[in-house]
């Protein structure tokens, strides 16, 4: 919940002491000297460990995915930890008796709480929102939430799937306590505010603190996650920068790539290329005889965009075989959403062969033109064989 907030203020002493041991970047690394006094100044989740310990292998990956979204500028949580090898002093003084032991401790307390869940990213950041909420008791501070924000969807288990069942959504996954996603945060209430009155998506949120199970149904890893939904499934994940101007620039491109494109579509039917465009409605009938090489792609998608020359140049190539067609799909178009399902496919951009209405082939070569041209003329010989 948003009082968290208040609490997560991190000064940028932690990287005094990163980097220090193994290959750990994020990190708090604490010894002997300075264990008791780093621990005192702030909130602490501190991992006891030993090197030779698979548990402790195993969860050092998540640790550290852990330490990266929460020891930054705007936390007051240190993800620490220290090798009872070395420093065995510390270890025997917290009563560690096996490995790995995480103990969180409050601000200016000696005193900790074990973790005793399950070692996965979810359940250890839900412990340390319950031990911060825990913080926020102890401290009776007054926190003002924020008022929900015009244009932005809050979502929850009650309304989230309904809402997402049907048309376009931009739905960030967060978690209250971490940096990056407070960061966003007005970034992201400025972006649904712009985009109120635009029908064709909504802006949302949904807080994985709370939410764990819709978190891990999409595969949450970290947060935030951004993800652009369409009749409930994931469509794109966003990989951009996080300004409110780039994050508009992309809800115009995945919004263009459907009505922007029936448009694209028509224009193209009636123009000299010589690559076929097929819909859901037409598909089946459009590839029943001969060879059809078929290009199912997404307008936005950057593979897609440096394939498309090649691919006209391809179409080119064989414009005077009746017994081959080179085709695309535009799977982000309603119509034809149905049709890439049912094709199986499952990125962009995918390419098969067909043979007379069946597939026989999926491309996983190079999208160098004389690699695909070669590619088609040797089933075009076996074709011809039959």
């Amino acid at each position: 919940m948003t009082y968290i907030l208040s609490f997560i203020i991190i000064t940028s002493s932690i990287f005094l002491y990163a980097k220090t041991h193994d290959d750990d970047v994020y990190t708090v690394q604490y010894n002997t000297d300075n264990f008791s006094e780093e621990v005192s100044k702030k909130n602490h989740f501190v991992m006891f460990y030993a090197p030779w310990c698979g548990h402790c292998q195993r969860l050092g990956p998540i640790w550290e995915q852990l330490a990266e979204m929460l020891n930054e500028e705007d936390s007051n949580i240190h993800i620490a930890k220290v090798d009872c090898t070395v420093d065995s002093k510390v270890c025997s003084d917290q009563d560690v008796t096996g490995y790995p032991t995480l103990k969180f401790f409050k601000t200016g307390s000696t005193e900790s709480v074990k973790f005793r869940g399950t070692r996965d990213l979810p359940s250890l950041t839900s412990f340390i929102n319950e031990q911060l909420r825990s913080v926020d008791e102890d401290e009776t501070v007054t926190v003002r939430v924020p008022e929900p924000m015009q244009g932005l969807t809050e979502l929850t288990d009650d309304n989230f799937e309904k809402h997402t069942a049907s048309g376009r959504h931009f739905v960030k996954f967060y978690a209250p306590w971490c940096g990056h996603c407070q960061k966003l945060a007005p970034v992201w209430e400025q972006l649904a505010q712009s985009l109120e009155f635009e029908p064709d998506v909504s802006i949302a949120k949904i807080d994985c603190t709370q939410f764990r199970t819709i978190c891990n149904n999409f595969d949450i890893k970290g947060y935030p996650t951004l993800l652009w939904l369409e009749d409930g499934k994931k469509v794109d994940k966003y990989q951009g920068q996080r300004t409110h101007e780039e994050l508009k620039s992309y809800v115009n491109k995945m919004l263009g790539s459907s009505s922007e494109n029936i448009v694209a579509k028509k224009s193209e039917t009636i123009s000299t290329s010589p690559v076929m465009i097929l819909t859901g409605d037409d598909f089946h009938h459009g590839i029943e005889k001969g060879i059809a090489f078929v290009k199912f792609f997404a307008p936005w998608c950057g593979h897609c965009k440096r394939l498309a020359p090649t691919w006209e140049d391809l179409a080119k190539k064989f414009v005077d075989n009746s017994e081959v067609n080179i085709v695309k799909v535009d799977c982000t178009l309603d119509v034809n959403k149905q049709l890439c399902n049912d094709e199986e496919v499952d990125g962009f951009p995918s390419v098969f062969l067909y043979k007379n209405g069946r597939k026989i082939s999926e491309y996983n070569g190079n999208r160098s033109l004389e690699d695909l041209k070669e590619f088609i003329e040797t089933h075009l010989r076996s074709h011809d064989e039959l």
